[in-house]
């Protein structure tokens, strides 16, 4: 293979990078911002794009997020790069956070029963023995969770990807023009 380590990196070694970067976490939401940026689309494209992973990462189905956020990317015609892009929010630091909050206001919206009866520790066999019990509620409180988190990432993100893409264009434009100046320069 061309591409291809001469050592193989363990498998701890690889779940460490990906849940603590050895660059850092700065570095890495820097390259991912820039690559959101960088994508060949319209503003409105790309924001609805982020958007939408952002919003489905607070669903409880996670190992589907992709598939969701390019499905709804798809249907108001937004660029699923940027929603695959979106979803990473819901990374293993966040993704906690983002649930237990659509469990609580899936609780609140539906009026409150579903905490009773509730172990403490609540395991992985607990939610797949009472699927209704946790993911009714998380499912439920995702949806207004999910439409908050959209118009909060919408908005900026339109924003930024416009203003970033009208100072590229000026600056491939100057480039350009330099190059152009610098030819005939040599040429006479």
């Amino acid at each position: 293979m061309m591409f291809r380590r001469r050592k193989t990196v363990p498998l701890s070694a690889r779940i460490r990078d990906h849940l603590w970067p050895r660059r850092g976490f700065r570095r890495s939401w820097r390259y991912l911002m820039l690559r959101v940026l960088r994508i060949n689309d319209s503003s409105y494209r790309i924001a609805a794009g982020l958007a939408c992973g952002v919003a489905v990462a607070f669903t409880p189905f996670v190992g589907f997020h992709f598939v969701l956020a390019a499905f709804i990317a798809w249907l108001i015609r937004g660029n699923i790069i940027a929603s695959a892009l979106g979803t990473l929010i819901g990374n293993p630091w966040v993704l906690p956070f983002l649930l237990w909050s659509s469990y609580s206001v899936g609780h609140w919206l539906l009026g409150g029963a579903a905490l009773r009866n509730l172990p403490e520790d609540i395991t992985l066999i607990y939610l797949i023995h009472h699927p209704l019990k946790t993911l009714l509620p998380m499912a439920v409180g995702s949806v207004p969770n999910g439409i908050i988190a959209w118009f909060v990432v919408f908005w900026p993100a339109k924003i930024l990807v416009a203003r970033y893409q009208v100072v590229r264009r000026q600056r491939r434009q100057h480039s350009i023009r330099d190059r152009a100046h610098a030819i005939r320069a040599k040429s006479s």
